[in-house]
């Protein structure tokens, strides 16, 4: 065969390799949707839902992708509840790097969506004025799909990121006896063990009327704790009433707790979300958020700001009465009188020091207080110049302008249960919503579909730049 016609045969079986190697390649933005589709329309409620189904599906895309079977894990406490664990090896494994991973996660289980109370099935994917509506489009299975298919990109573009990458979808955050994260830490740790996660359940991006007005990273939770108040008392027949009431020691006991406010107590990140927010704000409210800010806190500024419940979250601990229950009986003095009080506990503080707080402020010794749990006391993680650097520098390029705030989350996601455990955990969700149309966990949950596109596009340069070694 002549010289020149083996060259041109060569030519053309690299030509055609490059192409068919370009058709492997998936459109992102259409691997992403067919992810999130697939994921909505498998019910992983508690109920009657399953997350293992769920898991296997999302396995078995990383598998096709060309993931090792080594790398791809799909386990759980039982058949209902199982969780999925990827795994992107790091351009340095074999020199044994000194960076340990980063990891990425998202939680698979939705809350319960009756149908007859949405105007269309929850449990199907359905584009409508430019909304994807579903049960779990914006808690959390855009999170997934986003991640999954970028971990799918990455891989089939052979990324070699400085350190191994790792993407963890679980069980049960919404609810239920098998939560996954805490699952994998007590059972499986080295399959999600890393330097710090990324949760995509939190760190809202919100728009304001439909204008993106600021990207958020969540660096700690206040802690939840319930307390449980007991009076007890011999009780009697009510036509022979006495001062000494289970109902009014209780009564008396509350109405004391409902005039205390906790200390005002201001961390590195409350403190940053202040700052960055005066920027963004006018008059007397720019003023009062940037003397919170300040240390020692502008006294006037904190009693001002108190006035909003919202602020007044950040500023300290709360408790609040939730619920009551007393007596027995219409014509009999009660025996025995109890409430519910529900804190929120700033990072770094603990449930046995409210507890005592409690104590104190009811001020009567006939009211016992306990938890109505154990503990999961988390502290807040250090605001990180690496993860904030690389955060606004992916924003400031596809949204400029568009500030980066730090902000302690007032409810609580698994971010606390990693950070309990000695990782440090970042939620950053990607997706913008409007800020006045927040729809998790009711009716006609929706997202917008550009948002979660971009969202799919902000992940891809956000995992390559947290992971770049730049």
């Amino acid at each position: 065969m002549k010289l020149r016609n083996l060259f041109l045969i060569v030519v053309l079986i690299a030509g055609a390799s490059s192409i068919l190697f370009a058709q492997q390649k998936q459109d992102p933005h259409k691997l992403a949707f067919d992810i999130f589709k697939q994921l909505i329309e498998t019910n992983t409620s508690e109920s009657v839902g399953n997350m293992t189904t769920a898991a296997n599906e999302v396995a078995a895309r990383f598998r096709a992708a060309g993931f090792r079977a080594s790398d791809v894990v799909v386990l759980g406490p039982d058949a209902r509840h199982g969780n999925v664990i990827a795994r992107i090896h790091g351009a340095s494994e074999a020199n044994h790097s000194t960076h340990k991973p980063v990891l990425f996660i998202a939680h698979l289980d939705v809350v319960e969506a009756n149908r007859a109370d949405w105007s269309l099935d929850p449990f199907k994917l359905t584009e409508k004025d430019g909304f994807f509506y579903g049960r779990g489009t914006s808690d959390v299975k855009d999170g997934d799909a986003i991640l999954a298919a970028n971990f799918i990109r990455l891989k089939e573009e052979n990324y070699k990121p400085d350190r191994d990458l790792i993407i963890a979808l679980t069980a049960d955050e919404e609810g239920g006896d098998f939560n996954g994260i805490s699952w994998l830490l007590e059972k499986h740790r080295d399959l999600i063990d890393a330097e710090y996660c990324i949760n995509t359940d939190g760190g809202d991006f919100q728009l304001k009327n439909g204008k993106p007005l600021l990207t958020s990273i969540e660096t700690s939770e206040k802690i939840y704790a319930d307390f449980e108040l007991h009076v007890f008392n011999k009780g009697g027949h009510s036509s022979l009433p006495t001062p000494d009431n289970a109902i009014y020691h209780l009564a008396d006991g509350l109405v004391r707790l409902s005039h205390y406010q906790f200390p005002v107590e201001l961390n590195e990140t409350s403190r940053a979300f202040f700052e960055r927010m005066s920027k963004m704000e006018q008059g007397s409210l720019a003023a009062d958020l940037a003397g919170a800010a300040k240390n020692p806190p502008d006294r006037s500024s904190i009693e001002t700001l108190s006035a909003s419940p919202y602020y007044n979250a950040l500023l300290r601990t709360t408790c609040v009465a939730t619920r009551l229950d007393a007596g027995h009986a219409n014509n009999a003095l009660p025996q025995d009188a109890s409430a519910i009080v529900n804190c929120r506990i700033l990072p770094g503080g603990t449930q046995d020091a409210t507890e005592k707080i409690l104590v104190k402020v009811l001020n009567d010794p006939q009211i016992r207080v306990s938890a109505a749990a154990p503990p999961h006391d988390s502290p807040a993680s250090p605001l990180r110049k690496d993860v904030l650097q690389a955060t606004e520098q992916v924003v400031g390029k596809m949204w400029p302008g568009v500030p980066v705030v730090p902000v302690m989350d007032t409810g609580a996601t698994d971010g606390y249960r990693l950070r309990a455990a000695g990782i440090p955990t970042y939620a950053i969700s990607g997706v913008f919503i409007e800020m006045d149309d927040v729809r998790a966990h009711g009716r006609d949950e929706r997202i917008l579909a550009s948002s979660f596109y971009s969202g799919v596009d902000f992940f891809y340069r956000y995992i390559k730049e947290l992971s770049s070694g730049n």
